[in-house]
């Protein structure tokens, strides 16, 4: 995978605060993980750490990626809110009912699209229902997932570890901590990869998300269990069916797509540098170095949806207006030279990177999401000791998202598996 010049080729006469210089589009095929670094640093050339964007034809937007001001722009709800409905284009008129960016930023009574108040009441059921998830059984949960995967296909001798074993695994644990059998998460996860596309079929996809998770809510009301939604609904602070309802998809599109894609780019990066192998092996480096390190370089979600101004401010060199909104650049402040070393290089065990946001709303899900990753990693390290890349690394290739960094594939061999480790073998449920 090279990493090509992404020159600002498509300007627009208009950008979001009033100046004269062009916003430059963040759609498009064109757009993925060879190109986004490169159109970072030079939007940080060109603009400076806060840029004009198009989120899609005609709509205006800033894209932030110096790290300082993407740490402002998370602590500072009193200038920076959550509400999509202070959205100024919204407001206007000027966002088209069909838009593929409105999935998933329109409003929802959630933890993601509150501030203040609101924001505490709905967050201390998310985490409280977080918490409780037992880190020793998630642990089993996940092994045993990811057991039954790798003898899936463990006899045939190879592999393509997104489509067989990171685009699974989360799904089949998150869903079971969620209260969903097996098909209906199937399902549900077909409708989260559509909304994430941010293309025509995304109205489709959120509606169908939203069907399967009503049904859910309405169905753990009537029998309640120890699942998460059963917790959610059981807090003291009362969450209606709706509320509850929106708070799952929350979880669900920031932490199913981010572990996959945390997955699969950990394993490719264990699988095509043999020195950071070597490393691993010998003891030198651990697993959760690997997590780091993607998490610093290739984060699973690039940029995320979204803040609006409370009102007109300068912010970043740009002159911002009131409702106008910012998109959080989560890689783009990650490679930010201010924080990063001479060389550009992450620092082995520094966590300071933004890939799970920062302030108020840093990512809940963020231990359960390690600890899945971890044990997934690990358990196929165990299994398949030989395990190698099956094409050359410049054949692999990233999917088309201005928001989500992900393999399209990672094709491998292996030629002598490992039996599953004592107790792992067997069904999940």
């Amino acid at each position: 995978m090279t990493t090509t010049p992404s020159p600002l080729s498509a300007q627009h006469p208009a950008p979001p605060g009033g100046g004269s210089t062009g916003a430059t589009p963040l759609y498009g095929p064109q757009l993925d993980g060879d190109t986004l670094p490169a159109l970072y640093e030079e939007l940080r050339r060109v603009h400076g750490p806060v840029a004009p964007v198009l989120l899609a034809p005609g709509l205006d937007a800033w894209l932030v990626i110096g790290h300082r001001e993407l740490l402002r722009l998370t602590r500072e709800e009193h200038h920076f809110s959550h509400d999509p409905r202070r959205w100024r284009l919204l407001l206007e008129g000027r966002v088209p009912p069909d838009s593929p960016i409105l999935p998933m930023v329109r409003h929802r009574p959630a933890v993601l699209f509150a501030d203040g108040r609101e924001h505490r009441r709905m967050r201390g059921p998310v985490s409280l229902a977080l918490a409780g998830v037992d880190g020793h059984e998630l642990r089993r949960t996940v092994e045993a997932a990811a057991e039954e995967l790798i003898s899936g296909f463990a006899a045939r001798g190879e592999a393509d570890l997104v489509s067989d074993y990171a685009r699974q695994l989360p799904m089949r644990v998150v869903t079971g901590l969620l209260g969903l059998d097996e098909d209906t998460g199937r399902d549900l996860v077909r409708a989260i990869s559509g909304l994430a596309g941010a293309d025509a079929s995304s109205a489709d996809a959120s509606r169908r998300m939203d069907e399967i998770l009503l049904t859910l809510v309405r169905d753990k009301r009537r029998r309640p269990g120890s699942d998460i939604t059963s917790i959610l609904l059981r807090h003291p602070a009362g969450l209606s069916d709706t509320e509850v309802q929106a708070n799952l998809v929350t979880l669900l599109v920031a932490g199913n797509q981010t572990t996959l894609n945390w997955i699969a780019t950990t394993l490719r990066i264990i699988l095509c540098d043999p020195s950071f192998q070597s490393s691993l092996t010998g003891g030198r480096l651990s697993v959760d170095d690997a997590l780091d390190l993607v998490l610093w370089r290739f984060p699973p979600t690039q940029n995320f949806p979204a803040r609006y101004a409370t009102e007109d401010m300068s912010f970043g060199g740009q002159d911002i207006r009131a409702g106008d909104m910012l998109i959080l650049g989560l890689a783009g402040a990650n490679a930010d030279p201010a924080v990063l070393p001479a060389d550009g290089a992450p620092v082995v065990g520094n966590r300071s990177h933004l890939s799970f946001g920062a302030g108020p709303h840093t990512c809940p899900a963020q231990d359960p999401a390690r600890l899945i990753t971890r044990a997934a990693v690990d358990t196929i390290r165990h299994r398949l000791p030989d395990l190698r890349l099956a094409v050359p690394e410049e054949e692999l290739s990233w999917i088309n998202s201005p928001w989500s960094m992900g393999l399209r594939a990672l094709p491998v061999r292996f030629t002598d598996p490992r039996p599953p480790r004592a107790g792992q073998a067997g069904a999940l449920r």
